[in-house]
């Protein structure tokens, strides 16, 4: 195999270990709450919005020595483990206790760093300059349709299901858990690509051990000086004027991305006037949030290369998808929803709750998403093309601060509050990034006349 089809094969590799693990991780996410609430058992006091809570917070803080383990044992390595403390998670499902349902959620927080912290350094050394756009892309698109496979299985498992029996709960768990060991496995038919004529993109640091090292006690510990070189550039990349402009906006990604990845579903599972496919119809939901993603990233990431109007048009469009599906759900799906005991709620909606109304607002949440993320992953790009890496890392920092906020509130706020907040801050973010990008343009031009 050539030097270039062994990083591409690498890459597609990778892509389908991220979507067998996310198809288990992420169909978690979004019934865990449905489930901890059908869970019989005076001995549980478990809350899936704090254990989400924990995960992101538990994230944000590891971002700062994550480097440092992939630069230890490698990447393949540090996504294996990672990937085997998720399937722990989800395992913890096939028998609830409290005790472990919270040290599993801390100890995905921290391989939850590592492991993106490694798909990037493996993203960059398989990637060049010209390639990256393709191999980023590819990734995705690979990793987005894991909201497809798991929430149809939720369906196909759930249809017509009142109540989520314990046999329902195990059967479920241990087929996802199975698949995440699967996505786990795949890691290890990553190649090392050959050193020849291999160049990451500008701006991009392997990780990796530099072959040179002579395996002194000096050689050793020069091993973490990657991740306190890389918290250092972070801080101080955190004060500069565009990234706290931009802290806003990724704020808000953080926080809607609580809102579509678990809040929503649980909503629609709570309604019982959707009747007795409730409790499936969070499986359909999930697959429309991904057709919305996919179908967004893929448009608007090539509408980044061939518009002329910048970035603006297109995060508003996802402002404005955002509030209409905050307006339809506000007005389709009962205020007590969120925090509805196991039978569900009985309160009216301001109209007569439609499951078509709630599962276009389903694509809407993935439409707008899409739209917000591919903007900022290509402003970041452009603003810190040679200090990418630390860049990044702030972007998962604020998300995911601003996601473990999100749902700790979403253990105590009403619906209408959940939505009054993504209002607020969907505008805020939205002027905030608009001011951006003018910084940006004016960054291109000064960077094309040179």
């Amino acid at each position: 195999m050539s030097p270039e089809g062994k990083k591409l094969w690498n890459i597609i590799v990778l892509g389908f270990g991220f979507m067998f693990m996310f198809t288990a991780f992420q169909t978690c996410g979004n019934i865990e709450q449905t489930v901890i609430k059908s869970f019989n058992s005076t001995e549980f006091h478990g809350s899936g919005y704090t254990s989400m809570a924990i995960i992101y917070g538990v994230f944000s803080a590891s971002n700062l020595i994550a480097p440092s383990v992939v630069a230890v044992i490698g990447p393949q390595l540090s996504m294996f483990f990672s990937g085997l403390l998720y399937s722990c998670y989800i395992a913890v499902f096939i028998y609830l206790y409290t005790w472990s349902f919270y040290t599993a959620s801390v100890l995905v927080g921290v391989a939850a760093a590592v492991l993106w912290t490694a798909q990037g350094n493996v993203l960059a050394i398989n990637s060049s300059d010209s390639t990256i756009g393709r191999n980023s892309g590819i990734f995705w698109s690979l990793m987005q349709f894991s909201l497809f496979f798991g929430n149809l299985y939720i369906y196909c498992s759930w249809h017509g299901h009142v109540h989520i029996t314990d046999l329902d709960r195990q059967t479920v768990f241990i087929s996802l858990t199975v698949i995440s060991l699967v996505g786990c496995f795949l890691f290890f038919l990553i190649r090392k690509p050959d050193p020849e004529g291999s160049s990451a993109p500008e701006g991009a640091e392997s990780l990796l051990p530099s072959d040179s090292s002579d395996g002194t006690t000096e050689g050793a510990s020069s091993l973490l000086t990657p991740g306190f070189m890389f918290a250092v550039k972070a801080c101080k990349m955190f004060v500069t004027k565009e990234m706290l402009l931009l802290s806003v906006s990724i704020g808000y990604t953080g926080l809607e991305l609580t809102f579509y990845s678990g809040v929503y579903g649980t909503c629609i599972g709570a309604m019982t006037r959707f009747g007795t496919d409730a409790k499936s119809l969070i499986g359909i939901s999930g697959i429309c949030i991904g057709i919305g993603e996919i179908l967004g990233g893929g448009v608007f990431g090539l509408l980044n290369k061939s518009s002329r109007f910048g970035r603006n048009p297109v995060v508003l469009l996802g402002l404005i998808t955002h509030y209409v599906a905050f307006y339809l759900i506000f007005l389709n799906i009962a205020s007590d929803a969120p925090l509805a005991p196991e039978g569900g709620t009985d309160l009216e909606a301001f109209i007569t709750p439609s499951v078509w109304v709630a599962l276009f607002c389903s694509f809407l949440l993935g439409l707008g998403d899409s739209c917000f993320n591919t903007q900022l992953l290509s402003i970041i790009g452009l603003l810190f093309r040679d200090n990418s890496a630390p860049a990044f890392a702030v972007f998962k920092f604020i998300q995911s601060i601003m996601a473990a906020v999100a749902f700790f509130y979403s253990n105590y706020l009403l619906l209408h509050w959940q939505l009054l907040i993504l209002v607020v801050m969907g505008f805020l973010g939205s002027v905030s990034f608009f001011v951006t990008e003018w910084v940006a343009q004016s960054s291109r031009r000064d960077y094309d006349r040179y």
